[in-house]
């Protein structure tokens, strides 16, 4: 079935199954923006302890998540992975040390004799949530500014910028991007509390930081969309392989891929709707139309990136060093046998779904906080 596919084909195919992890991933970081919601929502010291439950039982969905997301773009598109990380590694190794931050905090934030106290590993839990997000946002938003690396003949990376991929943050665009990822987080987050706490006042200030986070996203959401259909691409040229810079390059994208405007249009409408439902009708399903629409805002995104002869890790100091899908993947044959493993992920969905739905069954609840087995609560 795979093997009949062409090269082209398949290396299409796997960007679009990277993406989908990746848009995945959007969705999940509502863990890393409930965070962050957490000295505002939570007023006493038991709904501090109903939101740090409630996320604890799916901060590592998100992180695994991540790392698929990471594994994905090694085996299908190996030298990204080896460019980016090998080059752009002091960005990476801030990505990585707050998710490590994170995964101390929730397991000894309650410990016995901790000696730091939880309002320290709870501000931990805050900066994964914003300086993590931000800095993922800013990397993602380099697919389109560009980096500053260089390939030679040998496919040896020499970064051309002494800060090692954090000058990245220093971009006004991907700056917005990754604001724009952060509030969206927090909008997800503040949904996710709605849905599965049950506390009346919690409940009701989730509400209400849904709407006001999702004001505070607008600006920079517009400023990203402005930058992305006005700000020259970097286009490939399909017969030479040449990288050539190209005016409005991503609206020539959009213009060219009806679908990405209506994933992208229409992703943003379910986020809305799913504040609006929450806040405004008393709904608690707005996690689900949030969480749907971020990651159709996701594929649209890494697909403007990826697709329509463009280079997706584009170099700002060597326009030929810049990677595309095709110059970056793995064989026919890795990428054959990639998509035979892939057709296991459904069944992977399926029992985190399963597993989703057990944890979820029940909203949470200040009774569940009196449990004899310490162990159990974060």
């Amino acid at each position: 079935m795979f093997g009949s596919l062409e090269l082209t084909q398949l290396q299409e195919l796997w960007w679009l199954i990277a993406s989908l992890v990746g848009s995945l991933f959007l969705f999940l970081t509502f863990v890393q923006g409930g965070q962050t919601l957490l000295c505002t929502v939570a007023k006493t010291g038991p709904e501090k302890m109903l939101v740090v439950n409630s996320l604890g039982r799916k901060w590592e969905l998100t992180f695994t998540t991540l790392v698929l997301f990471g594994g994905a773009l090694f085996a299908a598109f190996p030298k990204f992975y080896a460019t980016s990380f090998g080059g752009a590694y002091w960005v990476w190794v801030a990505i990585l040390f707050t998710f490590i931050v994170q995964a101390v905090s929730y397991e000894y934030r309650r410990k016995p004799d901790n000696f730091l106290g939880t309002a320290v590993y709870d501000f931990f839990l805050f900066v994964n949530g914003s300086v993590g997000i931000l800095l993922i946002g800013a990397a993602v938003g380099t697919f389109f500014t560009g980096s500053n690396f260089s390939l030679n003949e040998y496919n040896q990376v020499a970064w051309q910028h002494p800060l090692r991929g954090l000058e990245a943050a220093f971009n006004p665009f991907n700056v917005c991007f990754g604001l724009m990822l952060v509030f969206l987080a927090r909008v997800l987050g503040a949904m996710y509390l709605t849905n599965h706490i049950d506390h009346a006042q919690l409940t009701a200030r989730s509400r209400r930081a849904a709407f006001v986070n999702l004001l505070c996203l607008l600006p920079f959401l517009l400023y990203v969309l402005f930058g992305i259909v006005t700000i020259s691409g970097f286009a490939v040229d399909p017969a030479t392989g040449a990288v050539a810079m190209e005016p409005a390059k991503y609206l020539h994208n959009l213009l060219a891929m009806p679908a990405v405007p209506g994933m992208l249009v229409g992703g943003l409408l379910l986020v809305v709707f799913g504040v609006v439902g929450d806040t405004f009708m008393g709904k608690r399903s707005g996690i689900w139309f949030g969480g749907i629409g971020t990651v159709l805002v996701g594929l649209a995104i890494f697909s403007l990136a990826g697709y329509n002869h463009t280079a997706f890790y584009p170099s700002k100091f060597d326009l030929q060093s810049s990677l595309t899908i095709h110059n970056a993947s793995s064989s026919h044959y890795t990428l054959t046998a990639m998509s035979y493993v892939a057709l296991a992920v459904p069944l992977v969905l399926a029992y985190i779904a399963y597993v989703w739905r057990a944890m979820d069954a029940r909203k949470l609840s200040e009774a569940d906080l009196v449990d004899a087995d310490r162990k159990k609560l974060y």
